[in-house]
């Protein structure tokens, strides 16, 4: 049987990216091996949202070089965002590679897996299909990825993926929601709906387009039974967010009525498009897990304005103080972004003190990169790599300090926990919070199960705890 080796950079997309691909290749009669070494095909699924990515994988398009060599008859694939950037010019970059796909092309594969030995393929065309339409080949059993919706339009000024991933597109409503219920049947507990901003969702869809029946659906689900009950508003007393047409308020309303699915998480929300529907929906819907992504990138409103972020530090405080007063038990987490062309001494101390204002449960810390065909490439003022590096160092000493503060507040509380199986060491258990807090634990319990655990120990990062 000819076998594949797959290799995943970048985002949950990504991720949800490789999924499908898996599919396709067991499709065509390919089985999966964990060493390049021992695979007829290999495939690289890319990020190029920032320059690392870049860098991660030439090292291993070096190892794909050396192979091909010894074996021209090895078949080497790149997918995903970076071909997708540099189309004809990736094949000169990298001549070794056969067959390259941007990530709205992934459909394609199994044709380009047919033809590659008739010449290099390169498939680059803006296509509305949606990988979340293809076949899917997860790894975990009771958690699964979901695609919303694809793109993004908001063409922030650092920011690649408008170009690679296309404009903001929303994938049917009864689309997702059957994907969801035959996740359920299947035997999924718990899915991740994802997105470039899943806030923007059903902007491109007719305002008449149903969303799933979500009277109908509440009703048929007795409230009694969901957890905690009490502590949410009554789902007849809601407002019919589907209203005006479909948004993501209205799709969260809809999958939550599916049975079998306990959590429902999402990823990725954009600031400016977080609505009070959402907030209303994470506060009133039990399977939407208190966990918000919330990426601020700066505290300073001139750099927020050269990134055009589309908010003001102000707004972006209010949006946490709503959230956490609706919603006390959230956790609220960010992607924050140091050395951006321009800033300053008094803008960096502005994210610093944001870092404090916000309370952030954890944040993801980047240093600017430029992205060739971005606004930002172009502006004046770029960062040494000294100052940015100091700079980010600050960072991530304000951020885990904060994470470390809030996780320690756990400590004492039991929290459930759905079991993803043995924990890295293989002493303990692992699983996540509802607040997707890792959590290793003591005590008997099966992947899947969701279980109370009594928190003991805390690190920025992470639980320690027993059943």
């Amino acid at each position: 049987m000819p076998t594949y080796y797959l290799r995943t950079f970048g985002c949950q997309m990504n991720e949800h990216d490789a999924e499908r691909i898996r599919a396709l290749l067991e499709a065509e009669g390919l089985e999966q091996r964990a060493e390049p070494d021992d695979a007829d095909v290999l495939v690289y699924n890319t990020c190029t949202v920032r320059k690392s990515a870049d860098e991660r994988l030439a090292g291993h398009l070096g190892t794909a070089a050396r192979l091909k060599r010894e074996d021209p008859d090895r078949l080497v694939v790149v997918t995903g965002c970076l071909p997708q950037a540099e189309q004809a010019a990736f094949f000169e970059r990298f001549p070794f590679v056969d067959v390259a796909l941007g990530p709205q092309n992934l459909s394609h594969l199994p044709e380009a897996l047919r033809a590659f030995h008739h010449a290099p393929q390169g498939y680059f065309a803006d296509d509305p299909a949606m990988s979340g339409e293809l076949p899917s080949r997860r790894q975990r059993r009771y958690q699964a990825w979901l695609q919303v919706m694809s793109g993004c339009t908001n063409f922030c000024s650092y920011c690649i993926v408008p170009f690679v991933r296309g404009p903001e597109r929303s994938r049917a409503p009864r689309a997702i929601i059957d994907e969801a219920r035959r996740l359920a049947a299947d035997g999924v507990r718990e899915i991740t709906l994802l997105g470039q901003n899943v806030n923007a969702y059903g902007r491109d869809l007719t305002s008449g387009a149903p969303v799933g029946a979500i009277d109908e659906a509440a009703a048929r689900r007795d409230p009694a039974a969901r957890r905690d009950p009490a502590a949410r508003r009554d789902p007849a007393a809601r407002r019919d967010p589907a209203a005006n047409g479909p948004t993501f308020a209205s799709l969260l309303h809809a999958l939550d009525a599916v049975d079998g699915i306990e959590r429902i998480r999402f990823t990725t929300s954009h600031p400016k498009d977080l609505s009070r529907d959402l907030i209303d929906a994470l506060a009133e819907l039990p399977g939407v897990c208190e966990h918000v992504h919330l990426p601020a990138q700066s505290g300073s409103d001139r750099i927020l304005a050269a990134m055009r972020r589309g908010y003001t530090r102000e707004r972006y405080l209010q949006l946490v103080a709503n959230l956490r007063q609706r919603v006390p038990s959230v956790a609220i987490t960010t992607d924050l972004i140091v050395g951006f062309p321009g800033e300053t001494g008094d803008d960096f101390a502005e994210t610093l003190s944001l870092v404090g204002e916000a309370d952030f449960d954890g944040a993801f810390t980047f240093v600017y990169s430029p992205r060739p065909g971005t606004a930002a490439a172009a502006l004046p003022g770029h960062l040494s790599d000294e100052v940015k590096r100091e700079r980010v160092q600050r960072l991530i000493a304000a951020t885990q300090q904060t994470a470390r503060r809030r996780r320690q507040a756990m400590v004492g509380r039991r929290y459930e926990v759905l079991v993803e199986g043995p924990s890295r060491h293989g002493e303990t258990l692992r699983g996540r919070t509802r607040q997707n807090v890792t959590v290793n634990f003591s005590g008997a319990a099966r992947p899947g199960e969701l279980v109370d655990v009594l928190i003991e120990q805390a690190t920025s990062t992470t639980l320690k705890g027993r059943r």
